[in-house]
């Protein structure tokens, strides 16, 4: 299993409009081409991300700005304005284990709990990683 795309493709989208936001209009188009991924999903994910109060896009040609100061946009915000997992579960348990089984029949008591708790460990860590974390990592690189 593996978190969507999505998170790692918005948080693309933020460098970019980050590093270019005084050179450039920053569109979909000029995003597809950082990214090489087709401009209707950037579009979308734009849409995810200006919903959730983190962008805002200009229509048309207008491009894309960061709504708020990057210090202030962790991990966590963008992985849940992208909807990375459903119902904000990261783990989809199996539908129907058998209740015959005993196995099956006590595998959720025996897993959930756990399985918040790495949840919880992983939205910790998402939750204390800004964009200004990466806009300084991105600094160090280019400079």
């Amino acid at each position: 299993m593996q978190i969507s795309s999505r998170f790692t493709l918005a948080v693309h989208i933020f460098a970019c409009i980050d590093t270019f936001k005084d050179e450039y209009k920053v569109t979909s188009d000029f995003l597809a081409g950082s990214t090489n991924v087709n401009p209707v999903v950037i579009r979308r994910i734009l849409g995810q991300l200006k919903a959730a109060g983190l962008v805002s896009v200009a229509r048309g040609s207008g491009g894309a700005l960061i709504a708020k100061p990057l210090d202030e946009i962790s991990f966590l915000d963008i992985y849940r304005a992208v909807e990375c997992v459903e119902d904000g579960e990261l783990f989809h348990f199996h539908e129907n284990p058998s209740a015959a089984c005993p196995v099956g029949r006590n595998i959720h008591v025996v897993l959930d709990d756990k399985l918040i708790r790495v949840q919880r460990a992983m939205e910790e860590e998402l939750a204390s990683i800004t964009l200004a974390d990466v806009k300084e990592d991105l600094r160090r690189i280019l400079n």
